[in-house]
């Protein structure tokens, strides 16, 4: 993941349990290590994918092996992380198998999304713009089996969900008061469906 001034990449590492930071040089793709070069997370966290907030100094990590997800800070000028805390995004009392997947920040800014592959849901999470933390809002089914890829579109009014194992894409509507997610239409086949992008036309 790139951040907005397209000066570093940030790469997740699930076997190191590290988040690491290289410098981005545009005129020639080449990257190189930054001032601090990574951010441990957890023992066992697994961090699979990072997501940036769109205005805030915040990235996130959705661990696939912890089904957690990590506020970062960013320091945009020396490329730096620090990890500032974790949730858990499965519901309480959960005790079947898990790993999570896919991790989205709502272009307003105010929620986050996650995948789980085990609860088959889209985990939701208001996110606090003075202190960067999350609190659940919920966790909606998608309809299918492991959901390993989702995308919010640019207009932040649809989230289409992937559900892998059920060959389905799945296409939500998102309340933009609350974040909460709502299944219109009917389930798209879709031969086992990992990732979900949008491109501009």
């Amino acid at each position: 993941m790139f951040d907005s001034r397209n000066r570093y990449l940030l790469g997740a590492d699930l076997g190191l349990d590290r988040v690491f930071v290289y410098k981005f040089d545009p005129s020639t793709g080449s990257l190189g290590a930054s001032d601090q070069s990574s951010v441990q997370l957890a023992p066992g966290a697994g961090p699979r994918h990072v997501a940036f907030h769109p205005t805030l100094p915040l990235a996130f990590s959705i661990n696939e092996l912890s089904s957690t997800i990590t506020s970062l800070s960013w320091d945009a000028a020396k490329g730096r992380l620090a990890a500032a805390g974790s949730v858990s995004s499965l519901p309480a009392g959960f005790s079947g198998e898990n790993s999570t997947a896919e991790i989205a920040v709502h272009p307003n800014g105010r929620f986050l999304y996650g995948s789980n592959r085990g609860d088959d849901s889209i985990a939701i999470f208001r996110i606090d713009a003075a202190k960067g933390t999350l609190t659940s809002a919920g966790r909606v089914p998608t309809q299918g089996k492991t959901p390993r890829g989702f995308g919010v579109d640019p207009s932040g009014r649809f989230l289409v969900a992937g559900n892998q194992n059920s060959g389905t894409l799945v296409i939500f509507r998102i309340d933009q008061a609350t974040g909460g997610l709502t299944p219109v239409g009917t389930p798209i086949e879709v031969p086992s469906p990992v990732s979900v992008v949008f491109a501009k036309r």
